[in-house]
């Protein structure tokens, strides 16, 4: 049995290429296992959020009412408060028409009793 150097030669590149598969499938083999346990844990994680983010979209919702009713309550709270600053305004009006009415009339009424019993007083001595 003769064996050529073409024949050599060949066996050569037949083992070199055999080498290099067998290095290169580790690689893809510790590639193809990140790969999956990557899947794995994005399944996890997807399992695990969704109730999360369905809580969360309730809470939002339910801040959503609150707020409604908030400022419900504020606008509410405006009216009053304008009710209150209109009865003050009346009160301070009223106030202010007694003084001016009834006001005058008792300081005169007052000075003129004021006068006369000083008058009274003068011809008593």
């Amino acid at each position: 049995m003769v064996v050529t150097l073409g024949e050599v030669a060949g066996l050569v590149a037949a083992i070199a290429l055999c080498v290099l598969v067998g290095v290169t499938i580790i690689p893809l083999l510790k590639l193809g296992r990140t790969l999956d346990e990557i899947r794995s844990n994005v399944r996890d994680l997807r399992e695990a959020y969704i109730p999360v983010l369905s809580e969360l979209k309730r809470t939002v919702e339910n801040t959503d009412e609150e707020v409604v009713r908030l400022a419900a309550v504020t606008e509410e709270l405006s009216e009053v408060t304008a009710q209150a600053q209109a009865a003050t305004e009346d009160a301070a009006g009223l106030s202010h028409l007694l003084a001016t009415t009834l006001g005058r009339p008792i300081v005169r009424g007052a000075a003129i009793a004021h006068g006369v019993q000083t008058a009274i007083k003068g011809r008593k001595k």
